[in-house]
């Protein structure tokens, strides 16, 4: 096998790893953001205060992430797409990775 052929395969290699952990990353962040999100002593529920119950936030907070997602689809334009997509996808990595080194040293978000 030539070297050439050999640090073809390296970096086909190391490309593969880095999108599986960018895919780990953006995962965690979601889930971490959408968990953050919709818990009982959550973002939503902080905000309406302890008077409401968990259920009603957690319900309140879903048609909300709901409603911004089907309205979020027509704000851009096709040729910005690719740039915000890319901002998002690192935001929710770096988010993932936030929630991960949080997990790490406390156990738990």
């Amino acid at each position: 096998m030539s070297s050439v052929k050999v640090k073809h395969e390296l970096h086909a290699v190391a490309q593969v790893l880095y999108g599986f952990a960018v895919v780990a990353l953006v995962m965690l962040g979601i889930g971490g953001t959408v968990y953050k999100i919709i818990a009982p002593n959550g973002w939503i529920a902080e905000s309406f205060g302890r008077g409401m119950s968990a259920g009603t936030a957690t319900l309140g907070s879903l048609v909300l992430i709901a409603g911004l997602a089907w309205f979020s689809r027509g704000w851009r334009s096709p040729r910005s797409r690719n740039r915000t997509s890319e901002l998002l996808v690192y935001t929710f990595a770096a988010a993932g990775m936030l929630y991960l080194a949080q997990m790490w040293t406390k156990g738990a978000f």
